[in-house]
């Protein structure tokens, strides 16, 4: 059945002119304990759901059909309150089970077929969701907006300087650590604030990310545009082009988030071994200090830390419970962009030790009453600043 409804998500997608997705916060699955109201969605959909303009002191409602997982059909409705300016998706009937707490976190998916049919579908594993995203070629910091025709939209400023980077290339596509340092640098460069690696490191991983994925796809399409264009003289021809870009994508997507971790380290002077051997074929993504301190039993345990980087970690956050031996009853470290998790997911964590850390506005997706369990980027770099000494 997963794999029929990710297949049908895609399909409904490509057939559509605009798409929506987002993942799941805790308010919208009813996982924070409160009365449930509906998928909030951005208001940058509303052109996707209502052909009027957003009113200023109203509110703007109308009835659709909407056909969840491709099976159940309930008559919902698309609804503007101007009073808090926010959209949501409401009215799915008694015994609507399709959205509850523990899918918090997954990714839900709207498209459109007519004015008044729609199709939603609920992607709740990491296969499910990094193989949506990748074929669309969509970061996980870049949902919560549409998608589709035209794509994701840049400022004026941020697409001249991916257009000046593209064509500049001298090789078919960068090794993923310079995709990676180009990101940061046109980033940088347009926004203007490098202060932030050290006071706002939770804003520098978001734009970092988002700009990547801008660049990969903006030499995607000069790479491919022209063939793509031309059409193919067999279906076999097509699987192969499809099937390479679909993989290259896939393949970046895990060390994007590594990359950035790493300069924000380095800006702010923490000792730290990337890829480091623990023990037999153990790899942290990040231990700190070092491996040689880690290796030396007279250094002491809470001077030591590891950090996991996992775009998403819905199902494999256990991947990290035995990482390091050494530190097997201490705190592990997670980062993570995954925008919510399950109540129930969220207490096996804490059972076992595991503390996320979870850009700062991502952290309101999370179930409220256990959000204070959740530690900012700039939360950890602190900690690890101060068992390291550094100022």
């Amino acid at each position: 059945m997963s794999t029929e409804i990710i297949s049908k998500a895609i399909e409904s997608a490509v057939a559509s002119e605009l798409s929506f997705c987002k993942f799941l916060a805790a308010n919208d699955t009813g996982a924070t304990g409160g009365h449930q109201s509906g998928v909030l969605v951005s208001v940058s959909a509303s052109r996707m759901l209502f052909n009027e303009k957003i009113p200023d002191n109203d509110i703007l409602k109308r009835n659709v059909k909407i056909k969840w997982q491709g099976e159940i059909i309930t008559e919902s409705a698309f609804t503007y309150y101007s009073s808090k300016k926010e959209l949501r998706i409401t009215k799915f009937g008694r015994g609507f089970d399709v959205i509850n707490p523990d899918r918090t976190g997954a990714l839900f998916v709207l498209t459109k077929q007519s004015w008044d049919d729609y199709s939603a579908f609920i992607l709740d594993t990491e296969d499910e969701i990094e193989e949506f995203l990748s074929t669309f070629g969509i970061s996980a910091t870049e949902t919560n907006c549409l998608f589709g025709a035209g794509g994701v939209q840049r400022s004026i400023v941020e697409q001249q300087a991916i257009d000046e980077f593209v064509t500049s290339l001298q090789v078919e596509f960068p090794e993923t650590e310079a995709m990676s340092q180009a990101a940061r640098t046109i980033s940088d460069t347009v926004y203007n604030h490098i202060e932030y690696l050290v006071t706002n490191p939770d804003k520098k991983i978001i734009e970092w990310t988002n700009m990547e994925y801008a660049l990969f796809r903006a030499i995607e399409k000069y790479r491919y545009g022209d063939i793509v264009k031309a059409g193919f003289a067999s279906v076999e021809e097509f699987v192969n082009v499809a099937n390479s870009i679909l993989n290259r994508r896939k393949s970046r997507a895990g060390k994007s988030l590594e990359h950035h971790l790493e300069a924000i380290f380095d800006a702010n002077k923490i000792v730290y071994d990337s890829q480091a051997v623990t023990e037999g074929k153990k790899k942290p993504d990040f231990l700190f200090p070092s491996a040689t301190a880690y290796h030396d039993m007279s250094y002491p345990v809470n001077k030591l830390a590891t950090l996991a980087a996992k775009t998403t970690c819905k199902d494999r956050w256990r991947q990290i419970l035995n990482e390091a031996n050494r530190l097997k009853d201490e705190n592990k470290y997670l980062c993570t962009l995954q925008q919510g998790v399950s109540p129930a997911q969220m207490d096996e964590m804490k059972a076992e030790k595991v503390i996320l850390v979870v850009p700062k506005p991502y952290i309101s997706c999370y179930p409220r009453d256990r959000q204070d369990r959740i530690w900012t980027v700039s939360r950890f770099v602190k900690y690890i600043k101060e068992i390291q000494g550094t100022p």
